[in-house]
């Protein structure tokens, strides 16, 4: 920040970073899709946004840092410090219910289950066995749908068909 302005809150930096888009999928931010894991604004001024790939060797993570780093200092951020965090790994549990419904009106299909139980979480937590989800399509709520192809568009997705109105669509794996 500069000496003049006044200091940035994390609740301010979260709000902002909420209207970077994800390059992949301009409709959802990056926070929505929950690769934004932490802000902390430390009281010397320094604001670190912590990130987390969707996978490991997500190739849009470099354009994420670069899009979060202009958005912060545009809005006078000078200090800004980004990590990038791989444990935990991402999960499709930490997009927001926002995010999915986003995804759902840009016409991919969000993912339908939790993939973490944290039920034990004193235990450890345990990932769930993922089975074939039953997918609705985003296009007109069908559920007789079928998959195609385990890879989508990009490798987050897997490519679905409509039975009933014929739409191919892309599906969020969850993971």
């Amino acid at each position: 920040m500069t000496a003049a302005a006044s200091p940035i809150t994390a609740g301010q930096v979260w709000s902002w970073l909420g209207e970077v888009p994800d390059p992949e999928i301009p409709v959802i931010s990056v926070v929505d899709l929950g690769i934004v894991r932490a802000v902390d604004v430390h009281d010397d001024g320094e604001c670190v946004v912590t990130i987390t790939p969707t996978y490991s060797g997500c190739p849009a993570m470099e354009v994420i840092a670069e899009d979060v780093d202009k958005a912060l200092r545009a809005r006078g951020v000078d200090r800004l410090r980004i990590v990038t965090r791989l444990s935990p790994a991402w999960t499709t549990d930490w997009m927001s219910a926002a995010g999915k419904a986003a995804l759902k009106g840009y016409g991919i299909a969000p993912p339908v289950q939790q993939v973490i139980d944290i039920s034990g979480l004193a235990r450890g937590v345990k990932r769930h066995a993922i089975r074939q989800p039953d997918v609705a399509c985003p296009h007109c709520g069908s559920m007789h749908t079928r998959l195609t192809s385990q890879f989508g568009s990009t490798p987050c997705k897997a490519l679905y068909q409509c039975l009933d109105c014929r739409e191919p669509f892309d599906y969020f794996k969850c993971h």
